[in-house]
């Protein structure tokens, strides 16, 4: 059974969904996501781990900020709900938005981390490929996220909202039938609701001068490296974040275990949930059980 409840963190109220015991797992959605998209995850490891999933601010059930809303800010959420809930470390599983911010998390908290556990995401390695010509087009959303025209258009029409994000769903799944008519009804009805437009979008804001500065000749220097455990599983057919891509990860991620997972889009939690399921629970069960702390 999952549980919800309402945590204060930070002057702000976060809608936390929670299953299962056992040592803590943060599972951290990306966009356009909020806590139901691991669902189909939590059902799997709940009798093995005590699954802890938060709406992150301007998303789900959480309060929005007034205006951009990166990374930075989300990490020191998120250490403010561990201290709530009085967990001292804990694994994070995460993709898109979550794993930038869990980037940002492990740099300034290595202490409260176990393991991290990747699927499809944006790291450094990257760099200038994710805005070449040719990938634009898979892409172009990340550009009119950050417009202050986007959460007015869309908000014009209930129907432009579900077009909208039915498009990304199925567009960047590989197995469509992980989205269905349920499950768009779901994921649109919580964009229909008030704020979620703008609150989701607040996110792409913050990371404006970011994403061209990556796209630059002179891009930002470097960042440490994140020696924590990693495990990344890389989708083999997601269009925004292609398998390629993934060969500078061991730069970033020099504790690394690394595998591609065939089969699957953006969303490989969805559309592949037991085998997603198992990767996780091998991953972190075989992390020593002194670094666990509650």
């Amino acid at each position: 059974m999952i549980e919800h409840s309402t945590v204060a963190v930070r002057g702000a109220n976060l809608h936390v969904a929670r299953a299962g015991r056992g040592r803590p797992l943060l599972l951290l959605h990306g966009w356009p996501e909020f806590w139901l998209t691991w669902e189909p995850v939590m059902t799997r490891l709940a009798n093995r781990f005590d699954l802890i999933a938060p709406d992150l601010r301007g998303f789900g059930g959480s309060d929005k900020p007034e205006g951009p809303f990166g990374p930075a800010e989300q990490a020191e959420d998120l250490v403010g709900l561990l201290d709530a809930l009085g967990i001292v470390s804990v694994g994070i599983v995460s993709h898109d938005v979550g794993a930038t911010i869990t980037q940002t998390l492990a740099r300034r908290h290595p202490n409260r981390i176990v393991g991290l556990f990747f699927f499809n995401f944006m790291y450094p390695g990257i760099g200038k490929r994710f805005t070449a010509p040719t990938h634009l087009q898979h892409v172009w959303h990340t550009w009119f996220n950050q417009s202050d025209l986007a959460p007015d258009l869309l908000a014009a029409s209930p129907e432009a909202v579900r077009r909208f994000f039915t498009f990304f769903l199925r567009k960047w799944a590989h197995r469509k039938e992980a989205f269905d008519d349920a499950a768009i009804d779901a994921f649109v009805a919580n964009f229909q609701a008030p704020g979620n437009l703008a609150g989701g979008f607040a996110h792409y804001r913050a990371v404006a001068a970011q994403r061209r500065a990556e796209a630059s000749d002179d891009p930002p220097p470097p960042q440490p490296p994140i020696p924590l455990p990693t495990c990344v599983r890389w989708a083999q057919c997601d269009p925004t974040l292609p398998a390629e891509w993934s060969d500078r990860l061991a730069e970033t991620f020099p504790n690394l275990d690394f595998a591609p997972f065939p089969d699957a889009g953006h969303f490989p939690h969805r559309e592949q949930p037991d085998r997603a399921s198992a990767e996780i629970g091998t991953f972190f069960e075989r992390l020593s059980a002194p670094d666990w702390q509650a």
